[in-house]
């Protein structure tokens, strides 16, 4: 096994342990936090309704340039705005079996800064 294969491999267990634990709720649904090599995505999904509330993603933003935290601040930034629109205040979050550092760091703090709770 490749080094690379093993670290996908831990990050898939460390993300099931950590959704066998949070769900979303209707009250307080799921924010899903996705990073690739390239672009940010970020999602509020209420997982006993099986449906996403809100959506943001760096995907065809050509306003959005810059490094992946900068990236990342804009979609927390971007996510906390529609979700006062969509009038959710209190989230859970699932940072996707990334640790809580840097780029998934800088997208919660957007977040928090613009009113979302978690």
């Amino acid at each position: 096994m490749n080094t690379l294969s093993h670290t996908l491999k831990n990050r898939q267990i460390r993300k099931n342990r950590i959704r066998s634990v949070i769900s979303g709720t209707t009250k307080r649904p799921r924010l899903s936090v996705f990073i690739s090599g390239q672009h940010v995505t970020a999602q509020i999904i209420d997982d006993s309704a099986s449906q996403t509330l809100v959506y943001v993603t760096t995907v065809g933003q050509k306003s959005v340039t810059g490094t992946l935290t900068e990236k990342a601040t804009w979609a927390g930034t971007q996510i906390a705005t529609k979700a006062k629109g969509a009038k959710i205040k209190q989230v859970v979050f699932d940072r996707g079996g990334r640790k809580y550092h840097g780029r998934i760091k800088s997208l919660a703090d957007a977040a928090r800064k613009e009113g979302l709770e978690f």
